[in-house]
């Protein structure tokens, strides 16, 4: 079964929210809200790619994903329903642009016109600065492969356009996704 446009994918471990931590032993619900962006689970298991598909991602990729595409909704009545994307089961359908990094081999790469950027702490300054992580800089992760071209590769320094981070956490770790048109200089 293949989509001629869409990825089809599960959620990841089967659930659509990651709203549950274990403490001691006993899983306790940390959030009961379906609205928290916050707590909908970010990563599919690819089944199918799209017919024709020639792309890097392969079925049994993972996925890191819009918040969106697993969450429920109420209609207009007030009854439950899944999102768009929803196709059946625990099968949905993932857009091109409703992911942004995949996972092969426990190795994380970006994909199309994103990069993920790592906050960096504040800088040691004779000007008081009253915040912990330095505005509009941080620590290139995963950058693409336009980004690769210009010469700008893991580790390096970036800075990049006031409102164009996204926080994601990938691996435990809180990450920025960024339009790779967004890094406005290399340090």
């Amino acid at each position: 079964m293949q989509s001629p446009f869409y990825f089809i994918a599960k959620p990841l471990e089967g659930k659509r929210y990651n709203n549950t931590k274990e403490i001691g032993g006993i899983e306790l619900i940390v959030s009961t809200s379906e609205e928290d962006h916050n707590f909908s689970n970010r990563q599919a298991e690819v089944i199918e790619v799209p017919r024709g598909y020639k792309g890097p991602i392969a079925p049994g990729d993972i996925l890191l994903v819009h918040h969106n595409v697993f969450k429920f909704y109420n209609d207009i009545r007030g009854n439950r329903k899944s999102g768009k994307s929803f196709f059946r089961e625990d099968l949905f359908f993932i857009e091109p642009d409703q992911f942004f990094l995949f996972k092969r081999n426990d190795a994380w790469y970006s994909y199309d016109r994103y990069c993920f950027v790592r906050p960096i702490p504040a800088q040691e300054s004779y000007i008081f600065k009253p915040f912990s992580k330095e505005p509009l800089m941080g620590q290139m992760v995963y950058p693409n492969q336009y980004l690769i071209s210009k010469g700008v590769y893991p580790g390096d320094i970036v800075c990049f356009q006031p409102e164009s981070e996204y926080e994601f956490e990938v691996d435990g770790e809180k990450l920025y996704r960024i339009f790779d048109h967004q890094i406005t200089i290399k340090l």
